[in-house]
């Protein structure tokens, strides 16, 4: 048995993309190496469903800080409790490892998901972008392992950090389990009329900033013929892009046409995602794109771009669109829903490309890395 330990903070207190790959990660881990003990080290909590699985749950065992400083204590104070739990391997799973843990004998290994900051530097403010720049070429420099999530993140890590790509290892994530169940015709109802939701739609999901472009395919739906007028139904949260989206729909007269509902639990989007005509994720930049895993393990089509990490994700079960021409995501719009056979041929390639991102086979392939470290 092994001491491992990690950093939490996303897991706790994030509900939607880090803290997705933090919990289903530690979820995966502890299904396929239940005899390893699993140290969850975070500077608080946040009470949700989501977390209750590891906060209630004897196989993992939460650390909190003994300092008073708790916004420093991941940065600065954490050492000294990892070394009092005897931690022999820390994962850092959002970008960070704490100061001074290179002058101790604990193994480190640290996930980077993507650099928004260096490719998006515009949709951060200059003092944070210097913060967190700091923060990640840090981490690069004194991790004894980098996990980089794509191909196209660890190329990022090599061009924007000098990093030597032999210490940079791919290790792609999965999704919830949920999205891999097949869900019956009448619970998908059920879930589309609780929140009164259309028939018939096409999907986005996904923070609603400008790098994922939401802009771009409400201008390639207005571009749709009349013949295809079908609804868009968004799930994700944004504030000051969102006021343009809001300003959009209004000025072009699309309200009764873009659906924003809230409050939908993993199994809702499970049957949100089974229910609709096509997944539409035209973004600019990922660091991978986990929701078209989902579209693909729900045997949904997917539209999305030709850019960065994306067909990687995808690959052949995808139109690739470029998200700077609506017109071209307009096509990939009509092509699909008018085109059954294609349709079908991409959900079968996908479903087929999804089994790529087994949950067991990637998990096994992070415990190589972490036994490998502490041979």
């Amino acid at each position: 048995m092994h001491k491992l330990g990690f950093d939490a903070k996303r897991l706790f207190n994030n509900t939607t993309g880090l803290g997705n790959y933090s919990r289903t990660l530690l979820r995966n881990l502890s299904k396929y190496f239940p005899e390893e003990h699993y140290f969850l080290f975070s500077p608080k909590i946040k009470e949700h469903p989501l977390t209750l699985p590891f906060s209630k749950n004897p196989a993992y065992s939460s650390v909190f800080p003994s300092t008073r400083f708790k916004n420093y204590w991941r940065s600065y104070g954490m050492v000294n409790d990892l070394k009092q739990k005897e931690i022999e391997l820390y994962h850092g799973l959002s970008h960070e490892l704490p100061i001074g843990i290179e002058n101790t004998k604990i193994k480190t290994v640290v996930t980077i998901h993507d650099l928004v900051i260096k490719t998006w530097q515009d949709t951060f403010p200059w003092f944070d972008r210097q913060i967190y720049d700091r923060k990640f070429s840090s981490s690069c420099s004194r991790a004894d392992q980098i996990i980089a999530i794509s191909e196209s993140t660890k190329n990022d890590i090599v061009k924007y950090y000098h990093t030597d790509p032999k210490r940079i290892k791919v290790i792609y994530q999965t999704c919830n389990e949920n999205f891999k169940l097949i869900l019956s015709d009448s619970l998908i109802q059920q879930v589309l009329e609780k929140h009164q939701l259309p028939a018939s739609y096409l999907l986005y999901v996904g923070s609603v900033t400008e790098r994922k472009n939401l802009l771009g395919l409400l201008e390639a739906i207005r571009q749709l013929p009349k013949t295809l007028n079908i609804p868009l139904v968004v799930i994700g949260n944004g504030t000051t892009y969102l006021k343009k989206v809001l300003t959009f729909i209004e000025t072009h007269g699309l309200q009764q046409q873009v659906f924003f509902p809230k409050k939908i639990s993993t199994e809702e989007l499970s049957a949100i995602y089974q229910g609709a005509e096509l997944f539409c994720y035209p973004s600019f930049y990922e660091g991978f794109g986990i929701p078209i895993i989902e579209a693909l393990f729900s045997k949904t089509p997917v539209l999305t771009s030709n850019l960065s990490s994306l067909p990687e994700a995808a690959g052949p079960g995808a139109f690739y669109a470029n998200p700077h021409e609506p017109e071209s995501i307009s096509a990939g719009i009509q092509k699909i829903l008018s085109d059954r056979t294609y349709r079908q041929e991409l959900i079968e390639r996908g479903y087929a490309h999804a089994q790529k991102f087994n949950g067991k086979d990637l998990t096994v392939e992070m415990m190589g890395v972490y036994r490998d470290l502490l041979i």
